[in-house]
């Protein structure tokens, strides 16, 4: 069973794919999100095209902890795919991965629209990697 990781965004939203034995990122991609009924249709055909069996979606926690307005959209998003894929969704921390996504493709010199096309896609394989690792701790 593999499991996907997403970093829910207002224009694009970043997708990460595990490999099948949900040790490391296999895939990242970005789907636009502006139309979310669209964006979820995305993310549900890449679900059942990749086989995933379960969902992470980044949680944007302030850095005291607490949740915004920006926190709750997410949750929405995550609910919307609960429902649309039958699949077991949770949250994952997801403070300061956008912060490493542009740091990381900084030192790879992606600039300008080429980094904005990925930004998101990284975040995602960020959100991915820590919530596998987690996993990995936790069983």
């Amino acid at each position: 069973m593999k499991i996907m990781g997403i970093d829910y965004g207002d224009a694009r939203t970043g997708v990460a794919i595990s490999d099948l034995l949900c040790t490391l990122v296999g895939s990242a991609t970005v789907v636009p999100s502006r139309n979310t009924e669209k964006a979820i249709a995305d993310i549900v055909r890449l679900a059942q095209e990749n086989q995933v069996g379960e969902i992470v979606v980044g949680l944007p926690k302030n850095m005291d902890g607490t949740e915004g307005v920006r926190a709750e959209l997410c949750r929405e998003f995550a609910d919307k795919l609960r429902a649309a894929t039958g699949l077991s969704v949770s949250m994952w921390d997801e403070r300061r991965t956008t912060v490493e996504a542009h740091n990381i493709l900084s030192q790879h010199n992606y600039h300008g629209k080429k980094r904005k096309d990925t930004v998101d896609a990284v975040a995602a394989s960020l959100i991915l990697e820590g919530y596998l690792a987690y996993k990995k701790r936790n069983g």
